[in-house]
């Protein structure tokens, strides 16, 4: 049912709040399952050259899962889309712990797929809170839900090894304790959305739209990537959150392993990726607040900036710790800069009802290219070198500035 004009301020209070605490739930089953996901493969596989398989796995279970998720949320609303894809990271949980306790590698991966869908709720999650937002407001409402994260992945790292140490006398493998643990926590934030989120935020903003967009037709997965075929601000909101999510998995995804060939510690290995988070999501307001007022173009042009001076300090810092700190940070901070404001810019260029697929094929885009990034990462270190691969991640950015440069000449379409 429609809600009242002077009920919407409210309701999007509480709906914010309820989508904050779902992330924070969320983003710490992640954090705390992916800590020792390696770990755990290299123990199954017994080799170290498929320990890299299990956050691929993760990655593609993401991607895979994002247009069936979308085309759910597309009939039924944000919230069965939310709790089903928390469930199943719940069930992928429960099959790694089996996988692991039989020693069953391609079961093991069965489970990290499974436990992506997850991960897919934590990106759909910023559409949801975009659903009401005011237009002039629709980046910070993004942002907030994105800054969420930053509790839930700097607290499950560090409750990884609690959660092994709990499983010692279960007969479970100390590296399976986490995915166990989160399987607990996707459960909770699926019970939190199913009872919390009232009414369904996508719904309604489809009950307040005007009566030509309630067609069944303008709401299908065909309409959605029609929608972002023919506008080509949507197209470069694709775009650039590929683009961005791409650079940042690559780099950061083979950066611990630069800075160990430089005689870096484990504890510093950990500090330069726990700034490289801060700078994904602690951060992520204020890209919101600067998208909202000086246009969403304006920050992916920050984000390009930003990505490039990442690679730049990165690709150049050889075995200057501090500077590859300062380029992971910087590396975050463009990564949520281009999410923030790509994500923003989708949601404006589309129309209401094309809104949820054409933002599944948004997560299903950027999730494809980081996997494929993230594999040929390892490659391109193993042959040429660290450093390649940053200005490999450069490279990526030049089409991406030449297509903004273009988009901000054209005119505007009315949505």
């Amino acid at each position: 049912m429609p809600v009242a004009a002077e009920n919407l301020p409210a309701l999007r209070r509480r709906i914010s709040a309820v989508l904050i605490a779902g992330q924070i739930l969320g983003g710490l089953g992640v954090a705390t399952g992916i800590a020792l996901a390696t770990v755990l493969a290299q123990q199954v596989s017994g080799t170290e050259s498929l320990a890299g398989l299990a956050p691929t796995a993760t990655v593609a279970g993401t991607a895979v899962l994002s247009m069936p998720l979308a085309a759910l949320m597309t009939a039924r609303g944000r919230r069965p889309g939310l709790v089903l894809a928390y469930l199943i990271g719940a069930a992928g949980g429960g099959l790694v712990v089996v996988a692991a306790s039989m020693g069953n590698f391609p079961l093991l991966l069965a489970g990290m797929a499974a436990f992506g869908a997850a991960s897919s709720a934590n990106l759909q999650a910023r559409f949801a809170a975009a659903d009401l937002a005011e237009p002039q407001h629709r980046a910070r409402a993004i942002s907030n839900v994105v800054w969420a994260t930053t509790i839930g992945a700097v607290l499950g790292p560090n409750i990884a090894a609690p959660a092994g140490r709990s499983v010692s006398g279960l007969g479970i493998p100390a590296a399976a304790g986490p995915f166990l643990w989160a399987s607990g926590v996707f459960l909770l934030s699926a019970l939190l959305v199913a009872v919390l989120l009232r009414p369904d935020p996508l719904l309604t903003a489809r009950a307040l739209a005007p009566a030509e967009e309630q067609s069944p037709r303008a709401r299908s997965l065909r309409a959605g990537f029609a929608a972002v075929t023919a506008s080509p601000r949507a197209r470069l909101a694709l775009v650039t959150v590929a683009i961005a999510h791409t650079a940042m998995v690559s780099v950061m995804s083979m950066t611990p392993v630069a800075l160990g060939h430089h005689g870096a510690g484990i504890d510093l290995i950990g500090l330069v990726i726990s700034g490289h988070i801060a700078g994904m999501y602690a951060f992520s307001p204020v890209m919101g607040r600067l998208s909202d007022r000086f246009g969403r173009i304006s920050v992916i042009g920050l984000a390009l900036a930003l990505l490039a001076c990442a690679a730049l300090l990165a690709g150049t810092a050889g075995a200057s710790h501090a500077q590859t700190a300062a380029g992971l940070f910087l590396l975050g901070l463009g990564w949520s800069a281009g999410l923030v404001s790509g994500s923003a810019l989708l949601t404006d260029s589309v129309p209401q009802p094309a809104r949820a697929p054409a933002q599944g094929l948004s997560d299903l885009t950027m999730n494809t290219a980081a996997g494929v990034g993230g594999a040929a990462a390892g490659l391109v270190v193993a042959v040429a070198g660290y450093g390649w691969l940053n200005l490999a991640a450069a490279c990526l950015l030049l089409p991406l500035g030449a297509l903004a440069l273009f988009t901000r000449r054209t005119p505007k379409q009315a949505v």
